[in-house]
């Protein structure tokens, strides 16, 4: 009888614990009920589970985050989940204790509530991607704690207030993509200031000398904006050199027109006299001058020229001698230019001339086009894809890389710039000498060749799935092509070991032909997408679940001949083949004989990325995680091991300013 008796308490105890717990991890019941106000004023898309049996503490509801204690609600993030109309006042500003707010990526409209504006711990504040309207107010020099203030991509008017000179702590201002007018403040008293965005508005005047310093896309979009770094003068205002201005009386006036008369017909008569010169000079003198004029012209060496070490460099050829790319008039000089988009507008001195002078050898050929590596003249290198089947127009085209331009993410290859024209379309973006996965994962398998270890593989699963969760969260962008081929690879730090490129593009090409689109794409697209030119997010999710599994098995998708399973040169249905080989209890012949060579130990962890890979590869899209999903879990195999994992308030951060201070592309 006695265990039995001391069994009850025993029992008892895990539950009263749980009680206890549950009473103490609540914050004070007036912000519980400003949460639920705030959700019932505001209709949501998706739902966020606030009011289910399973989270009875507001500590525990999704988007929720409560200081060390769970006394009090320090921070709301609530991104891209569908919340619609007006943000109710009297709500998430009464949360005193709240630090950071972020409700971006929604369809949020009207005016920001006052009380936002009056919460005296805000350090950041995110509620870009929305449809916010009316001005900037005043008020907003209640925050005195606010570092991080993104309002940008909304519909937000009038000025740019001077209060925001009062907020000592800023770290960043992003207002760009907005309606806002009238002069830029000079925000001198901000010490602290990192990043400065007001592109894309309708502001007028000089920059101030004490924001000269960012760079010339922070002001972009603005017509009637002048001063450094512009590099656009401004204009000196009337009367300003004090001294007062005296007419012209009629017989200067007079004067001056007889002169410029006499100056313009003698101007025509040189003409007409230089023409008849070189007629005269050009006629057929001799029965070999054309030839010799052609053999010693250089104009058309000018342009791509054919490196010695490389040894395929046909088509490069007919890009050089592509008469559309060889500067014309001056009058052609606006449409045959290169365009410098996002941190390529301010860094690049180079112009369509030095690029077609350079040095280059092609680096690959894929669907959308060939890739080169371009050496200039001064010793930089960079890539340039020249694009093929392009069926967008010169409006259509320069707005999509204007918006690949204002990406920025150390996991995404930077866009530097373009040319558009009827015959080339070129894309121009950083050169990584490293190579892509697909050659480090599938070259020539000889002796010389170093086998990528499991470390190295995981780092770059980790890189491609922030890169694309980016793209997603951040930019609302698809990108379409997630492939082994389309991630480079770097060297050093394990947070940058890897960058997707060639992203958001698929839309800009002709629809591929009905047999292509019947075959099923190159092993990586989604069973649903018959139109590659229209991915989605679920789509990029099935993509990187088999870039995950090459990594995992070391078989190549695109081809059944290169690593493949069955050999038939069709492209390989690798989730399929994977699931197969799962059903029969031979997981451990999944995986890359390579890596069981050598060693290391690391079975649970290819294990578990396996996991994540067959549900990111879901037949059914909806069974499909998120990608922001994807990369906390990929970030917790290993423990952090292969990449410092996010905080959330770096991730904010991140999704927000892109790049890290400091931080390599």
């Amino acid at each position: 009888m006695a265990p039995r008796q001391t069994a009850a308490p025993l029992l008892l105890l895990p539950l009263l614990l749980a009680v206890a717990t549950t009473k103490a991890a609540e914050p004070p019941k007036q912000e519980r009920k400003a949460l639920q106000a705030f959700l019932a004023g505001t209709p949501h898309e998706r739902a966020l589970g606030w009011t289910a049996p399973t989270a009875p503490s507001a500590c525990l509801w999704f988007g929720v985050t409560c200081d060390a204690s769970n006394a009090t609600v320090v921070a709301v993030r609530l991104p891209g989940v569908g919340l619609v109309g007006g943000l109710p006042a009297g709500t998430l500003g009464t949360l005193q204790s709240l630090h950071t707010l972020s409700l971006r990526s929604n369809r949020l409209s009207g005016a920001v509530p006052a009380d936002i504006f009056a919460l005296p711990n805000l350090r950041s504040l995110y509620l870009q991607n929305n449809r916010l309207s009316g001005a900037v107010p005043p008020e907003l020099a209640g925050l005195a704690a606010l570092r991080h203030l993104a309002l940008y991509d909304n519909e937000l008017s009038g000025e740019i207030p001077r209060a925001l000179d009062a907020l000592a702590e800023l770290r960043s201002v992003r207002l760009d993509g907005n309606r806002l007018s009238g002069s830029i403040p000079s925000l001198s008293g901000l010490r602290h200031l990192e990043v400065f965005n007001v592109s894309d508005n309708q502001l007028d005047g000089a920059i101030p000398a004490s924001l000269a310093r960012f760079p010339p896309e922070s002001f972009a979009g603005n017509l009637a904006l002048c001063g450094e770094p512009l590099d656009i003068p401004c204009e000196a205002p009337p009367g300003s050199s004090g001294k007062k201005r005296k007419g012209l009386s009629g017989a200067a006036v007079a004067a001056i027109a007889v002169g410029v008369g006499a100056g313009a017909l003698l101007a025509l008569i040189l003409l007409v006299l230089c023409c008849f010169a070189c007629r005269r000079r050009d006629s057929p003198a001799s029965g070999d001058n054309t030839a010799n004029k052609a053999a010693s012209t250089p104009t058309q060496s000018r342009g791509f020229t054919p490196s010695p070490a490389s040894g395929d460099m046909t088509d490069l050829a007919d890009l050089t001698s592509s008469k559309d790319l060889v500067p014309g008039t001056a009058g052609e000089a606006t449409t045959r230019r290169l365009v410098f988009v996002g941190g390529g507008a301010g860094g690049n001195r180079f112009d369509l001339e030095d690029l077609l002078r350079a040095s280059a050898e092609v680096l690959g050929k894929g669907g959308a086009g060939t890739t080169y590596k371009a050496v200039l003249e001064d010793g930089a290198t960079v890539a340039v894809k020249r694009l093929k089947d392009v069926a967008a127009g010169r409006r259509e085209f320069a707005s999509a890389l204007e918006a690949l331009g204002r990406v920025e993410h150390r996991n995404l290859l930077p866009v530097r710039g373009y040319y558009f024209s009827n015959e080339e379309k070129l894309l121009v973006a950083d050169y990584l000498p490293a190579g892509s996965l697909s050659a480090a994962l599938h070259g020539s398998r000889g002796s010389g060749r170093t086998t990528m270890d499991w470390d190295a593989r995981m780092r770059a699963a980790v890189c491609a799935a922030r890169g694309m969760a980016h793209l997603h969260a951040a930019h609302g962008l698809v990108h379409g092509a997630v492939k082994s081929s389309n991630l480079l690879l770097r060297h050093g730090d394990p947070d940058d070991a890897a960058a997707l490129s060639d992203y958001s593009l698929q839309h800009l090409f002709a629809p591929p032909p009905p047999a292509s689109a019947r075959a099923g794409g190159d092993g990586y697209r989604a069973p649903e997408l018959v139109d590659p030119r229209r991915p989605t997010f679920k789509s990029d999710v099935y993509s990187l679940g088999v870039l995950f599994l090459e990594i995992l098995t070391g078989k190549c998708p695109a081809s059944g001949t290169a690593g493949g399973v069955d050999g038939t040169g069709a492209a390989l249905d690798l989730p399929r083949w994977v699931q197969s080989v799962v059903r029969e209890e031979w997981t451990a012949e999944v995986f890359d004989a390579e890596l069981a060579r050598m060693g290391g130990g690391a079975e649970e962890e290819m294990v578990a990325l396996l996991q994540v890979a067959m549900a990111c590869a879901a037949t059914a899209p909806e069974a499909r995680p998120e990608a922001s999903e994807v990369v906390k879990t990929v970030e917790e195999i290993g423990g952090g091991r292969h990449g410092r994992a996010r905080t959330a308030e770096e991730e904010e951060e991140e999704r927000s300013w892109g790049t890290p201070t400091g931080a390599s592309p």
